[in-house]
């Protein structure tokens, strides 16, 4: 089996040397320190660690990076203080004058950006650079907004009072992002924030930190443009701690985390121990049924790009399909067809659909979850092997894998991030393949393929779907930003980019207005002295 997949599968071993060095020269990263810690002029450190970026193709070095210390993390709270009671005052609009000319530095840096983000996180070229045009969509989507932060007005029971309701900026806000969206996770967050008159402390994956410094290069450069205080925009590199001081530092109103559901616990409940306000977008153990009554071709296809894209490393990843009995065999003969012809190897080829892991201990988690599959009886259709010879040899390259299992099994339950796909049959209506795909702690993105109405109505009932994400003939994975993004249960409740989400950057105020000559008090009490 393992060598037919070589053939299959085996791609040019790559010196990254050669490519990573034109892209720091274009992007301004040639004297490689990514420790930006302010908006637009301190960039020392004084407690400075060094840390290692790699590249999951061939886990060759890229560069290192230096970690913020607790000195440090007080200068960069201390101005973006200061900066929040500059930029509040800014006309909305201004703001997003700002947040429009990034959009145009990313449109020109697009390519390099898109390039730089496969290398470092192992994404194909295609979804690197779908990343970043989803960076330039928002700061589109931000730019409007800006002119649309609208409040309420409602009539009052009481004769000459007004009554309405308006939106305020909280502060500061908080932004940790995980590896697998390096950059697009950062700016629904901080663009959003600064039209709403906030300012930004951005704590990105500490496997990710060229991406977060080549973008916050370009962001500068706006920056400096136009004279803003030091201080809106800030970025600090480090590992677990920052992000602990940013979730304790009653400083920071707002915390939005992007991880795990282990990792969104810790933030949730130190947020909350101080009463302030977490976005949270956590796991998903996202699943597409497939009723007999749809286009099987266009489920398949679907299910395809949701299972191993970002070879499976993504919070939208479908991990289960649920299959009607009846079309069962079809399906999976269909998906092992499909997933012999994958090619998986360097992410800069055209040809390749599935890179790497982000790292080894992730190469070990799959290996595990194989394992585990098989201990509790279910069966390996295709893959369940890690690539690690030849061509290999260097990187974080697992076989994208097909498993017949019941949802009841335990590993199933658990978000594994990796390209493994589960499947899983059901009998009878319809109703029975939506309990089973609830029947699990998370509740992120969900899909059905039926060209059923009655199907697709009560998939999108209040008797469906439990998830945040609902979709009906399309797949988990690839949300746009004019929806607002986010799921239920432990995938944490929160929600970012589009819709009315920028109504949680905001702090709301109910505001009563008496231009008569009494003082009439509510429900009519009277309160004569």
């Amino acid at each position: 089996m393992l060598n037919k997949l070589k053939k299959k599968t085996m791609t040019a071993k790559i010196n990254l040397s050669s490519e990573i060095i034109p892209l720091f020269e274009k992007l301004g990263l040639s004297e490689y320190n990514p420790s930006f810690c302010t908006g637009s002029i301190w960039s020392g450190l004084k407690e400075a660690k060094k840390y290692t970026c790699s590249s999951p193709i061939n886990n060759q070095v890229l560069g290192y990076s230096e970690t913020i210390g607790a000195e440090d993390y007080e200068h960069v709270v201390g101005s973006a203080q200061k900066a929040f009671l500059k930029w509040r005052i800014v006309p909305a609009p201004e703001r997003g004058e700002i947040i429009r000319q990034f959009g145009l530095e990313l449109r020109a840096h697009k390519n390099e950006l898109g390039k730089l983000l496969s290398i470092e996180s192992g994404k194909i070229l295609q979804e690197g650079l779908g990343e970043i045009q989803e960076m330039i969509d928002i700061c589109d989507f931000a730019v409007g907004l800006s002119r649309q932060l609208h409040g309420f007005t409602m009539h009052s029971e009481r004769r000459f009072h007004r009554m309405y309701e308006q939106y305020h900026p909280l502060g500061l806000v908080g932004i940790i992002s995980a590896f697998n969206f390096p950059a697009a996770v950062w700016a629904w967050n901080a663009t959003i924030a600064a039209v709403c008159g906030n300012v930004s402390i951005w704590k990105p994956s500490e496997k990710a930190t060229l991406t977060a410094s080549a973008c916050f290069k370009i962001l500068r450069k706006v920056l400096a443009k136009h004279k803003i205080s030091e201080g809106v925009f800030n970025l600090i590199i480090g590992g677990p701690e920052p992000g602990e001081r940013m979730s304790k530092d009653s400083r920071i109103p707002l915390i939005s985390a992007t991880g795990s559901v282990r990792m969104g616990k810790k933030v949730g409940a130190a947020v909350g121990a101080r009463l302030g306000r977490s976005i949270l977008e956590l796991g998903g153990n996202n699943a597409v049924i497939i009723s007999p009554d749809c286009d099987l071709e266009m489920a398949v296809r679907a299910t395809l790009f949701g299972a191993v894209g970002t070879c499976g490393q993504r919070c939208t990843t479908t991990r289960r399909l649920i299959i009607h009995e009846d079309v069962y065999e079809k399906v999976k003969d269909r998906l092992i067809s499909i997933y012999r012809s994958l090619r998986i190897g360097n992410p800069l080829d055209d040809q390749v659909l599935v890179g790497p892991l982000i790292d080894r201990e992730a190469v070990e988690n799959f290996k595990k979850a194989i394992v585990e599959i098989k201990r509790e009886g279910g069966e390996i259709l295709y893959g369940g092997e890690a690539l690690n010879t030849g061509a290999f040899e260097e990187g974080n390259y697992v076989v994208p894998t097909l498993a017949r299992v019941k949802n009841e099994f335990d590993i199933v339950r658990e978000e594994t991030f990796a390209p493994i796909l589960y499947l899983i049959t059901y009998r009878g209506e319809i109703a029975n393949a939506i309990d089973i795909q609830n029947n699990v702690t998370q509740g992120l993105s969900s899909a059905i393929f039926t060209n059923n109405l009655r199907e697709s109505e009560l998939f999108l009932s209040h008797a469906g779907s439990d998830c945040g994400i609902a979709n009906v003939n399309i797949g988990t994975s690839g949300a746009e930003i004019g929806g607002a993004f986010g799921g239920e249960k432990e995938t944490g409740g929160g929600r970012e980019s589009g819709s009315d989400a920028w109504k949680f950057y905001m702090r709301r105020q109910t505001n009563t207005i008496n231009f008569g000559l009494d003082l009439p008090l509510a429900q009519g009490i009277k309160f004569d002295v």
